[in-house]
């Protein structure tokens, strides 16, 4: 951002203070935005960016190296040093012979916590610079991948005190096959097809739950197994793992007014982790990253136990409530959902529970603080567009809890960036 006009900048006004900054950070922009179209906005859809290309070489590694081992020097305030110029010329070499090079470890954990800054749609990256990032390129083979997933596991979990990290595997490289984790989430549930047709389970994960399947994987068929991590290091090959159960915390799904809900014996496991992303930083491509971080309620209650793809809880939440569903005029979707909510929130919170876990006001108030603090380091984005994820698909009854957003928010830009995390399919 800068104070005075630019040519090549973008005005942006705060209509509240009379401010003027003219943003040019976007011409620095080197990742394809949301795909969105003049009938349609993909907006508030999960995943937005799916890359599977040919892996970069000579002048692209080339580009973003030099972009990316700027940055890095920068940001330790040795920009044009002897190191800096050393450093940057064993890199060269290395991409000239290789088409890749070795990025040194705090090199590496610059680029994933950055990463996690750069990304606009996930409102805890206010806490980017305590990313814990767990080294793995060193691993070769899916046991030694799984074994590093654990570690990652209990370190994130902490006993309920959750904490954000991430795990990084060996980069892309020409003549090996990608380092890979199938799963999307790193704990999910799995969904088993009936006779009769219907689904038991989760079916976000039905899938998944058959790939494991025919890899000789069984469960037990209930509605809430937990998948096996499944992984492929180098070699391309396939290999399950079930997920030691004290790595798991699980959650008891209780309401504090609806005894029945509490009844149902639903759970909810307390780590949200992305498995499916792949690191862009410096011209490498890191293609198996899990990452983790904390839930907000609404996640949980409004998408995971709400939606009729997931769980679909809300009919059955509806019933408990006494609330008429032949009709939509009683709002009983809205109404139900919003009790599920509460029903995550208050059971994250009592003994045995979690103490890491967001509400929507509590996620409201540092997105608009982030937005403040994120002026200091130029990230971008738009509330108009992130906010519907922020909020994570509430239905609107449940939005109006929300309260205004301010009526200006710094910025009004939706770019990408380098380092990022890209969805990985």
């Amino acid at each position: 951002m800068k104070q005075h006009a630019n040519n090549e900048g973008i005005r942006l006004k705060n209509w509240s203070t009379g401010e003027v900054l003219y943003d040019t950070l976007h011409s620095t922009s080197n990742v394809k935005a949301l795909n969105c179209r003049s009938t349609i906005c993909t907006a508030n859809h999960m995943n937005t960016i799916k890359e599977v290309k040919p892996i970069r070489t000579g002048d692209a590694v080339l580009d973003d190296a030099k972009k990316f081992i700027d940055e890095f020097y920068a940001s330790i305030e040795k920009f044009g040093s002897a190191e800096h110029l050393n450093r940057w010329s064993e890199i060269k070499t290395q991409i000239e012979e290789s088409d890749g090079y070795i990025m040194k470890t705090e090199e590496l954990k610059y680029g994933a916590t950055v990463a996690w800054r750069n990304s606009p749609r996930c409102p805890g990256r206010i806490q980017w610079k305590k990313l814990q990032v767990f080294d793995s390129r060193h691993v070769g083979t899916a046991q030694g991948m799984f074994e590093a997933m654990c570690t990652h596991l209990q370190y994130a979990t902490n006993g309920g005190i959750l904490r954000s990290a991430t795990t990084v595997f060996p980069p892309r490289q020409k003549g090996r096959c990608d380092f890979r984790v199938w799963n999307s989430t790193m704990i999910g549930y799995a969904c088993y097809k009936q006779p009769d047709g219907t689904l038991l389970g989760d079916p976000f994960n039905l899938e998944l739950t058959q790939a494991a399947q025919k890899l000789g994987w069984a469960g037990k068929g209930t509605r809430q197994d937990i998948l096996p991590l499944i992984v492929q290091a180098g070699d391309g090959e396939a290999h399950f793992f079930d997920i030691p159960e004290d790595l798991v915390l699980q959650v008891p799904l209780r309401h504090p007014k609806y005894e029945k809900f509490t009844d149902l014996g639903y759970k909810w496991f307390a780590l949200p982790g992305v498995s499916c992303l792949k690191l862009d930083c410096g011209g490498l491509e890191f293609s198996a990253i899990p990452f983790s971080g904390w839930y907000s309620d609404s996640e949980i209650g409004s998408r995971d136990l709400g939606d009729k793809h997931r769980f679909n809880l809300a009919p059955v939440m509806a019933g408990i409530m006494g609330l008429n569903t032949e009709t939509n005029e009683s709002n009983w979707r809205d109404l139900a959902v919003s009790e599920l909510v509460v029903a995550v929130a208050h059971s994250f919170r009592i003994p045995r529970g979690t103490s890491t876990i967001d509400t929507i006001e509590a996620i409201r108030k540092r997105f608009c603080s982030d937005g403040e603090i994120e002026l200091e380091f130029q990230v971008v984005c738009d509330i108009r567009k992130e906010s519907p994820v922020i909020v994570q698909g509430l239905n609107s009854l449940r939005v109006s809890y929300i309260g205004p957003f301010p009526p200006f928010f710094p910025y009004l830009l939706s770019i990408k960036i380098r380092p990022v995390f890209v969805i990985y399919l």
